[in-house]
């Protein structure tokens, strides 16, 4: 069943092998959230053992739950506050530079529509991919397939059921862009317009 969700087929859930390793990564989110601010290495090391890639440099705020880990990839300087949600039935991608507010979902899952399917407890999954210096207000759910381009920024309690292309501004349910936002060639912002009182 386990190859049968990594190709995106439909699967069991509750089948010994997935349920293993379901089981294994609640074990590890638990011992994860339990760890205090001050055990940033010891949280480093948790990652890198439940996660599938971890840049060096990221910061997540418990609590944090995955289904499995090991489909999350996770690039540099990567910042999730508290409630990070990441169903990782697909794998989720995850640029360097991307920023998650509180309360974010990320949801590869997918279930039947018709009844005796999803009683009998099959399930399907898409991958989700963030380009970098994405930003994700509070709140917001990224459904499955769904890729977000780099540099692009969703407005708080969005829901982002379609691709997003990158340097927009998105908001609502579903996300839509509403306005662009300026290339950045410098890879920096204009640290001059800002003026400490």
């Amino acid at each position: 069943m386990y190859e049968r969700m990594l190709a995106g087929k439909p699967y069991l859930a509750n089948s010994p092998e997935v349920a293993a390793l379901s089981t294994r990564a609640q074990l590890l989110t638990e011992r994860y959230n339990t760890t205090s601010v001050t055990e940033g290495e010891l949280r480093h090391l948790l990652l890198v053992d439940l996660l599938g890639t971890v840049g060096e440099v990221i910061e997540i705020r418990p609590p944090f739950h995955v289904d499995y880990g090991a489909h999350l990839h996770i690039g540099e300087r990567f910042f999730a506050n508290f409630g990070f949600t990441a169903l990782d039935c697909a794998e989720i991608r995850i640029g360097s530079d991307v920023q998650i507010a509180t309360n974010v979902q990320l949801l590869t899952a997918t279930h039947p529509l018709e009844p005796g399917p999803r009683r009998d407890k099959w399930e399907g999954a898409a991958p989700i991919t963030l380009g970098d210096n994405v930003w994700l207000g509070g709140g917001v759910i990224v459904g499955p397939g769904v890729t977000i381009g780099e540099n692009t920024v969703v407005g708080a309690g969005s829901v982002v059921v379609k691709d997003l292309p990158a340097n927009v501004v998105a908001v609502g349910t579903p996300a839509r862009p509403v306005r662009g936002l300026p290339a950045d060639p410098a890879g920096g912002w204009d640290r001059s317009a800002v003026e400490e009182h």
